[in-house]
């Protein structure tokens, strides 16, 4: 029942944000907006998207070799494109990582050694998020002259940035009470976290790997864009997709659909642009995002992977 009323809550807020959002937005110029030519930017968005699950899967076949997990790259990359199918139908990113972890299991010795990877290449992504905002913080600074707006640019980087940080920190302490069973998977995720991250030159490709895929989400909103011809460079993108993809990683939606539409036209308010062109950039954003989804179910179908599942 719980579950239940947390699903339907969800799906309300979603429900909420996206007509907030939508109320203004003339579909009928969007529309109007979309000739032949856009087919080969949204083309285009869809191929970027791809890869970047392609260097997800990289990353995360990395992160799995340090847990005990033997994973191909063949069976990481089919692993996110699978994950990103249930991505779109559950909560934010928690059903694709589930799914992940079911999949992934199956080629480790446990549950527990596929849970840690996935958490592991989670909390990494979501660190080198955090860094990416803050290397953009100058120029961001410059794009948005509304104080609330710098202000909650800062809180939200601040707080990832915080979570991360006191992630980090835990795999360095040597308290005894860290290797309780309460707290002992977390410090085991935190250790091997801090393993990964600095070493070389294994950390350094972790990382350039993790900026590339968030670069790429600039890339995949600048396609869009094009396909509209909304005025909006792609280094003001590079400034305001960031920002909104960490706040759209908060558990609050179904696949961030309303939440990243209700930030994405704030963020161009405050940057000094058209707030409907905003939410028309993060439609065709998550219209991209679910075709990509919608590959990986396609890929779930047609191995053995969904016998797997349901077994």
């Amino acid at each position: 029942m719980r579950k239940i009323l947390l699903f339907s809550t969800k799906i309300v807020i979603s429900a909420v944000l996206l007509f907030l959002a939508l109320r203004k937005t003339n579909f009928s110029d969007v529309v109007a907006r979309l000739d032949i030519g856009s087919i080969g930017w949204i083309a285009l968005a869809i191929l970027i998207a791809f890869l970047q699950i392609a260097f997800g899967a990289l990353r995360w076949r990395t992160i799995a070799a340090k847990c005990g997990t033997r994973l191909t790259s063949a069976q990481a990359l089919r692993f996110n494109l699978i994950g990103s199918f249930f991505n779109q139908a559950l909560p934010s990113s928690i059903g694709g990582d589930a799914i992940r972890i079911w999949l992934v299991r199956r080629s480790s010795n446990g549950w527990r050694k596929a849970a840690y990877s996935v958490f592991i290449d989670r909390a990494i992504g979501s660190i080198a998020l955090a860094i990416f905002v803050v290397g953009t913080l100058p120029w961001s600074y410059q794009l948005i002259g509304d104080v609330n707006g710098r202000y909650a640019l800062l809180l939200v980087d601040f707080v990832a940035l915080a979570g991360g940080a006191v992630f980090l920190l835990v795999g360095r302490l040597r308290w005894a009470w860290l290797s309780k069973p309460q707290t002992k998977d977390v410090y085991a995720c935190s250790t091997i976290a801090n393993r990964l991250i600095f070493s070389w030159p294994r950390g350094l490709m972790i990382l350039a790997l993790s900026l590339l895929i968030h670069f790429l989400s600039a890339v995949v909103a600048w396609s869009v864009a094009r396909s509209i011809e909304a005025p909006v460079s792609f280094f003001q993108l590079l400034e305001l997709v960031p920002p909104v993809i960490l706040i759209t990683m908060i558990p609050i939606s179904i696949a961030g659909w309303g939440v990243r539409e209700a930030t994405m036209g704030l963020a161009f308010g405050y940057a000094g642009l058209m707030v409907s062109d905003g939410v028309n950039v993060s439609l065709l954003f998550g219209v991209v995002t679910f075709f990509v989804g919608a590959l990986g179910g396609l890929v779930w179908v047609l191995t053995s992977e969904k016998s797997a599942v349901a077994d």
